[in-house]
């Protein structure tokens, strides 16, 4: 019985870090658009994205122009990416939303990351066929997020 007490303590252990793997897309990115640092982290039994840094406000339909953001609610603080959940069907993938500020609109999100570490975010409506891709940028420090 004794033997099973340390073992009980390693598995409590491993346990905050259930997402923690070569898929785990937690850290600090660069939106495609360089508007915002986005802070990747658990929110209840999801990931969410977290802006944590205004950098720009780059217009990201209309190159060159600044961008009107659809509501008056501060970007910092706002939840851009929701309920990332790992998506069963693909390994590695995670299934959530995103919220476009620019627009007001929530779309349905496929989430992954590269072979650099970069996040790979696949927005759409219906079907990811017809969606968009973005890549951010993930940045330094972002290990210590985790």
């Amino acid at each position: 019985m004794h033997r099973s007490i340390p073992a009980l303590a390693a598995f409590a252990l491993v346990l905050p870090s259930a997402f923690a793997g070569p898929t785990d897309p937690r850290g600090h990115y660069l939106t495609a658009s360089g508007n915002l640092e986005v802070e990747v982290a658990p929110c209840g039994d999801a990931l969410c994205g977290t802006v944590s840094k205004e950098v720009a406000n780059h217009s990201m339909s209309r190159p060159g122009e600044t961008m009107q953001a659809a509501d008056d609610r501060p970007a910092l603080g706002m939840k851009v990416l929701l309920d990332f959940k790992p998506d069963g069907d693909n390994a590695g993938a995670w299934q959530g939303r995103i919220y476009n500020r620019e627009n007001g609109k929530t779309y349905d999100c496929r989430m992954t990351l590269d072979a650099t570490g970069n996040l790979e975010l696949r927005a759409y409506v219906g079907l990811p066929l017809f969606g968009k891709t973005q890549l951010w940028q993930r940045q330094a420090g972002a290990e210590a997020a985790k």
